[in-house]
């Protein structure tokens, strides 16, 4: 779309680094015709480790799955690797071509003890989160998610943007923008609202027991 027009306005959701992506100059400025939600703000990454390390406070390692041609990969693994040092968790970036490419990577990363799975938003793991899902298992490694339907469905954790919210958010620039507001003037919003969900039957299957501080914070528990 922005290559189609620099001109209609266009309100962006679900997008991760939209400077990196060269959709706007800055978050408080975009500069341009395009404007909107920012999905994960940098500390993300930060959320996720620190949920794994409460769940499995032997962790040492993390891989990073995701295919840097359907999200920013990069994005998620400066942000990561940041995070991770205050931790004591090592960050191994593993990108993926196809899903094809998930069963050797996960395989070969889990015959090392104490390690756990990060999976960032990326289309490819959506599309296929059932073997994302059932890999872990097998490996019986704990994963994060950055959604909460991947839990529902048997993944282990996940924490996350309110997607309604975001969504809603998005509407309301639409509104100010059809009401005569520029966009290259109304700066990226950042998420307001995170939920935390819990898959008890997958701790349990994993040996892993899920501590008080965690349970507190969840918006969802499934037993």
């Amino acid at each position: 779309m922005q290559r189609e027009t620099r001109v209609i306005a266009i309100v962006f959701t679900n997008v991760s680094d939209p400077i990196g992506s060269g959709f706007v100059s800055s978050l408080a400025r975009p500069g341009g015709n395009l404007t909107g939600v920012l999905a994960y703000e940098p500390g993300i990454a930060g959320k996720w480790l620190a949920m794994l390390k409460e769940i499995a406070p032997r962790l040492k390692r993390a891989a990073l799955f995701a295919n840097p041609k359907t999200t920013a990969y990069d994005y998620f693994v400066q942000n990561a690797k940041t995070a991770a040092a205050s931790l004591d968790i090592e960050v191994v970036p593993s990108p993926i071509n196809d899903i094809a490419d998930l069963e050797p990577k996960i395989e070969s990363f889990a015959r090392v003890a104490d390690g756990a799975l990060l999976l960032v938003p990326d289309g490819t793991l959506y599309a296929h989160r059932d073997v994302v899902i059932a890999l872990a298992a097998r490996y019986r490694l704990p994963a994060v998610y950055p959604w909460r339907y991947v839990v529902a469905e048997g993944g282990l954790m996940a924490y996350g943007v309110d997607v309604v919210d975001a969504f809603q958010q998005g509407a309301s620039y639409v509104s100010r923008i059809l009401r005569g507001e520029n966009p290259a003037d109304l700066p990226v919003q950042v998420p307001t609202k995170y939920e935390t969900v819990l898959n008890l039957k997958t701790a349990k299957a994993l040996g892993l027991s899920v501590p008080s501080s965690l349970l507190v914070r969840a918006d969802e528990v499934i037993e």
